[in-house]
């Protein structure tokens, strides 16, 4: 079967599922492999759940080995509405493009090694206030999630912000593909996912092949000019929109910015969002809604309103502590900011606790090590470490606490039960650093 043929069902049932566990009657499901699944063996528990039709990339010779039961009039029904296919992935990836290709509206992709994912909040919330604004939902940022993102926009759209995310060469290149991006921002380029990308210059080449896209079909950057390196990569795309100018007002508890939205004005704005790292990502949603024409009042309100969850740069109360909770994810960049403009804030009474960076390959050590010789340079008065990576070091910077697992370090703070106190919990996902306050 063709893609447009596929694509004429799509129509039909639009709603594209990938698990059988969050199907619904009239979803339209897809058996995608892993290395350790193979949802073919789900095909028939997704036709019982309600299931349209199911893409499928085995014979049905074999799919029909995976039906339960004796009953050969509803195996035959349900073998009748599964489309086999050479592969399920791409299979739903062109699937997507061809949806794409449906629509003439300005599709923003977002990446960078850090603070994508806020940027993408931000720039949603902004052009949702004025437009109908489709947005990728969660972390659906990877080759799974992007092509969902791009089926899940109907065709009331106005605009369309896609997260891209990355751990390796060549995969921003194959988003690019089908989701054939009008416009494009990195947020900036840190060491993250060091070990796919072969090292920072790697990370540039990387996540630059965003910017090659957009000056190979004459898009539009947005680009944030304090970064040098980001003037350097973005060189030669014929459409470059810099960040409009903007500094912090203040930061504590959470970031105001002045910024410059329209020329010899200026505009005060409010936000909730923990940490003068934020500035950049305040300023990038600030610049698409002010080339789109969003009116000022609408994007300040906006960004005001937004408030950040899943343990991104939340801040949270409990008792008569505050914390800082960016537990979502953690590489060498970002702890660095996270841990500076910890040591900015007002306080006395500062615990830091962190679990271990991950995707550093042959860096980690070397890593870790630097991020402990930059707290040793702040008086905090307690800093927990969790995971291997720190504990390799344990001799060498005696004087923090660590532990292997993240249950250890949750006993400890259960049994310090600090009180007036700031806490800085941030660790990459794996680690997952807030159930130490569970």
């Amino acid at each position: 079967m063709s893609i447009s043929e596929i694509y004429d069902i799509y129509v039909q049932y639009p709603s594209v599922v990938t698990d059988t566990r969050k199907l619904k009657e009239g979803d339209f499901f897809f058996a995608l492999k892993g290395p350790n699944f193979n949802a073919n063996t789900f095909a028939f528990k997704a036709i019982e759940t309600g299931a349209a039709y199911c893409v499928v990339d085995e014979p049905l010779e074999t799919i029909a080995t995976y039906f339960e039961g004796n009953n050969e009039a509803q195996k035959e029904a349900a073998l009748s509405k599964m489309i086999v296919v050479e592969d399920v992935l791409t299979t739903l990836q062109e699937l997507a493009g061809h949806h794409r290709s449906t629509f003439d509206i300005p599709f923003i992709a977002i990446t960078g090694s850090n603070g994508k994912t806020t940027t993408k909040e931000l720039v949603y919330a902004v052009l949702s206030s004025h437009y109908k604004t489709y947005n990728t939902q969660g972390n659906l940022n990877n080759h799974i999630g992007v092509p969902l993102t791009i089926l899940s926009i109907k065709k009331d759209a106005q605009m369309a912000v896609i997260e891209m995310g990355a751990n390796h060469q060549k995969e921003i290149e194959g988003y690019c593909v089908y989701a054939r991006p009008t416009h494009g921002v990195i947020s900036n380029c840190g060491k993250a996912h060091l070990e796919g990308f072969g090292g920072e210059e790697g990370v540039k080449k990387g996540k630059g092949e965003l910017y090659t896209f957009l000056r190979e079909h004459t898009g539009t950057a947005f680009v944030y000019t304090g970064y040098d390196y980001l003037n350097e990569m973005s060189a030669g795309i014929q459409n470059i929109v810099p960040y409009i100018n903007g500094t912090i007002q203040s930061s504590e508890p959470f970031l105001t910015v002045a910024a410059n939205i329209n020329e010899n004005e200026t505009a005060t704005i409010a936000s909730q969002l923990v940490g003068s790292y934020n500035l950049p990502n305040i300023l990038c949603a600030l610049t698409i809604g002010k080339h789109f024409g969003v009116p000022e009042n609408k994007m300040v309100d906006a960004i005001a309103n937004y408030a950040p969850s899943n343990s991104r740069s939340q801040l949270i109360t409990k008792d008569t502590n505050t914390i800082i909770l960016d537990a979502y994810n953690a590489n060498p960049s970002s702890m660095k900011v996270a841990i500076e403009n910890f040591a900015k804030l007002a306080g006395t009474h500062k615990i830091v606790l962190l679990g271990a960076m991950m995707e550093l390959g042959e860096h980690s050590l070397a890593e870790h090590l630097a991020l402990l010789q930059l707290i040793a340079g702040y008086s905090f008065e307690s800093v927990v470490l969790v995971g291997d990576d720190f504990l390799a070091h344990q001799n060498a910077v005696p004087q923090f606490i660590y532990f292997k697992t993240t249950a250890e370090a949750k006993v400890w703070l259960v049994a310090q039960n600090p009180t007036h106190a700031q806490l800085l919990i941030k660790g990459s996902r794996s680690m997952q650093m807030e159930t130490v306050l569970s």
